[in-house]
């Protein structure tokens, strides 16, 4: 083999390897990223099944229902448009509570309510993160064009 092959071929390999590289990265990238929805996204259908996403909204007012076990817990959140049960088997934060803001990560059911593996609830009375203030005034704004 001449020279000149012998270095094509190392290139070759060498280009190979490195959109191997890329590939793997890219998609462990992709597996990890979490979309922010809201509960109005979740009921429109627009999150498909398994994927893990983030659900944000407002904690309904006498929806939080512990189990026997005193892990499980089912609430529901709500973006005031739509309203999304959710079931989280955990230890929630001191500051969750109803008619405050949280958010789940988790993925959506077959039955259309939302399994949290993880519950984060804002940090003050003040806070909101801008994607669900986003969220909340949008469907604020949808409620009111669509009252008479």
């Amino acid at each position: 083999m001449k020279a000149r092959h012998k270095r094509f071929l190392w290139i070759g390999i060498g280009v190979a390897l490195l959109a191997g590289a890329v590939f793997l990265v890219l998609r462990a990238f992709n597996d990890n990223l979490v979309f922010f929805q809201t509960p109005s996204d979740i009921a429109a259908g627009k999150v498909p099944q398994g994927r893990n996403v983030r659900l944000g909204g407002l904690v309904e007012k006498d929806s939080i229902r512990r189990e026997a076990d005193g892990l499980t817990v089912h609430f529901v959140l709500t973006d005031t448009a739509k309203s999304i049960p959710v079931t989280y088997k955990g230890i929630l934060p001191d500051l969750f509570k109803d008619g405050r803001g949280a958010v789940a990560q988790g993925k959506v059911g077959p039955d259309g309510s939302f399994i949290a593996t993880e519950v984060l609830a804002k940090h003050d009375e003040n806070y909101m993160p801008p994607e669900a203030k986003a969220a909340v005034d949008q469907a604020h704004a949808a409620t009111r064009a669509a009252q008479p």
